[in-house]
C-alpha cells in the first residue's frame, strides 16, 4: 500500500532523514520505534507532505504523492493523528469531527461515521457539545483518532498516541487502535516510544536511529531482539 524509497528529509541545512526505505502493506499495523530525535516524526511528516523530502519518492497505492500537497495527500486516503493532539481547542466535539470530514460531500455516509465514533468512543458521545480544548488528555487523544477517522482513510498515520496519558488510558487507547485496524480494515502506521506497547500490537516494525533505519523484522521477533530489548524495552 506505501512504499517509501531511499527517503531524504532535510530542515534548512540539517539532514534529518537520510536515505530510508520502508513497506506497509494493506491491512497491516506497523510501527516505528526509535530514541527522541530519531526521525520518527519527521518520517510521517514526510508522508503527509508537511515536510517534503528533499530525495527519494513515497508511493502510496503505486501512486507517487512525495511532490503532492498534504491536502491532496489526505484525499488520496492518508490521515494523521499528530504529536500532541492538535485538535481545535475553541470548537465542540462534534464541530471538531466536521472539520476531519472537510474533503468529503457524501453527506450520508459522513452522519454514519460519526455513529460509528459515537459507538468507539462513548465518552465522546458524552461530550459532543463541550469545546475540545476542556476535555482531559485521554480524551483529547481520542478526539484527535476520530478527527482523523472522520476522513474515511485507508492508511492511519498516528504520532505518538501514548504521549502523556495515564498507563490504564494507554491500554484503553492501543486497544481502539487494534479495534480499527480489525474492524475497518484500516492500515496502520505508528510511530511511538512505548515500543512495549506499540511491538505488541504490530505485525511488524522498523527501527530508527539519527535519521537510518538500522533494523526492521516481524514484531514478535523485535520483541525478542537482545538490541532491541535492552535499548527500547528496558530489559
Amino acid at each position: 500500500m506505501l512504499k517509501v524509497n531511499g527517503l531524504s528529509t532535510y530542515y534548512g541545512n540539517i539532514q534529518e532523514l537520510k536515505n530510508i526505505s520502508m513497506e506497509v502493506a494493506e491491512g497491516e499495523i506497523i510501527t516505528l520505534i526509535g530514541a527522541n530525535g530519531a526521525g520518527k516524526t519527521t518520517t510521517l511528516m514526510s508522508i503527509s507532505g508537511i515536510v517534503p523530502p528533499r530525495q527519494g519518492e513515497i508511493f502510496f497505492l503505486n501512486k507517487p504523492i512525495h511532490t503532492m500537497s498534504p491536502d491532496k495527500i489526505v484525499s488520496q486516503g492518508i490521515s494523521q493523528v499528530p504529536e500532541g493532539r492538535r485538535i481545535f481547542p475553541y470548537l465542540t466535539v462534534a464541530e471538531n469531527l466536521d472539520m476531519g470530514a472537510y474533503l468529503r460531500s457524501d453527506t450520508e455516509n459522513i452522519k454514519k461515521d460519526m455513529a460509528y465514533i459515537w459507538d468507539l468512543f462513548p465518552i465522546l458521545s458524552q461530550r459532543r457539545h463541550q469545546a475540545g480544548g476542556t476535555l482531559s488528555g485521554g480524551e483529547q487523544q481520542m478526539l484527535a483518532i476520530s478527527r482523523a477517522l472522520m476522513a474515511r482513510p485507508r492508511l492511519l498515520l498516528l504520532d505518538e498516541p501514548s504521549l502523556g496519558l495515564a498507563p490504564l488510558i494507554v491500554k484503553q487507547i492501543f486497544e481502539i487502535i487494534k479495534k480499527i485496524n480489525a474492524e475497518n480494515n484500516t492500515t496502520i502506521f505508528l510511530v511511538e516510544q512505548n515500543a512495549n506497547m506499540a511491538l505488541k500490537i504490530a505485525h511488524r516494525g522498523y527501527v530508527m536511529e539519527n535519521g537510518v533505519i538500522t533494523m526492521s523484522d516481524s514484531s514478535r521477533n523485535l520483541l525478542c531482539n537482545e538490541a532491541v530489548k535492552k535499548a527500547y524495552l528496558g530489559l
